[in-house]
């Protein structure tokens, strides 16, 4: 970052979890608005949407910035705090780039709003925009054309996108395989999509949790560290 290779990069890492329980009753059990099973290899419940394309309009969510909703002042102090209060920008910058690519008309309607998000026991305060933009009538003609230039999604890549996917080749240790990935589905007439965060993974009878964060050059390790702790949650009591 020094170097100015990345403003901004999503780093993740996987982290080895005991649970009593299987991956189908975590994905039955969860809250979660958007989630996947996927045959007993990974589940995901996911807070957020990636891209949503209904009457001609595509939608974007991205989410950067969480705090423990027990913390005093907590929606204040996510608000308040630059560091995130950049890092947000720059995801926001940057998928606004990105459906300026495959849609007219495109803006920011509002930036950096906070959301309540269940964690098991307990709560999380979770930052994000909604952008928006036009598409032209025949959309549903092209459905690949529209999501390939996204891919992947910016918040859990970073910015420049290009250089930065260069950087997390080298410096995560372990595959991502299908986290962070979108998944979603196409009735033919709407389009809604989520980003594959919040994931569980089994590997030789181990299950793996895989979380992370963005990291920019006014970064605290201590306090990413943290962060990428509290995104480490199984989605029920």
């Amino acid at each position: 970052m020094i170097k100015g290779n990345t403003y901004l990069l999503n780093l993740t890492f996987p982290t080895q979890i005991e649970i009593k329980t299987t991956l189908l009753n975590i994905f039955l059990s969860s809250p979660a608005p958007f989630k996947l099973f996927y045959k007993n290899q990974f589940i995901t419940f996911s807070p957020e949407r990636f891209i949503k394309i209904e009457n001609n309009l595509i939608q974007t969510y991205p989410m950067k910035g969480t705090i423990d909703a027990e913390i005093p002042n907590a929606e204040e102090q996510i608000l308040a705090n630059e560091k995130e209060k950049a890092e947000h920008t720059m995801v926001v910058d940057l998928l606004r780039n990105d459906l300026s690519m495959v849609a007219k008309r495109v803006q920011v309607n509002n930036f950096r709003y906070v959301e309540t998000i269940k964690a098991g026991q307990k709560k999380l305060l979770q930052v994000s925009s909604k952008i928006t933009g036009v598409l032209e009538n025949n959309w549903h003609e092209r459905i690949g054309d529209i999501l390939l230039p996204l891919l992947p999604a910016g918040s859990i890549s970073g910015t420049p996108k290009i250089k930065t996917l260069e950087i997390i080749k080298k410096v995560e240790n372990d595959p991502r395989g299908f986290f962070s990935g979108v998944f979603g589905y196409f009735d033919g007439k709407k389009l809604d999509s989520a980003v594959m965060i919040r994931f569980i993974e089994q590997q030789n009878g181990q299950f793996i949790y895989k979380s992370g964060g963005g990291i920019t050059i006014d970064s605290n390790p201590k306090l990413e560290y943290e962060e990428m702790l509290e995104k480490i949650y199984i989605p029920v009591n």
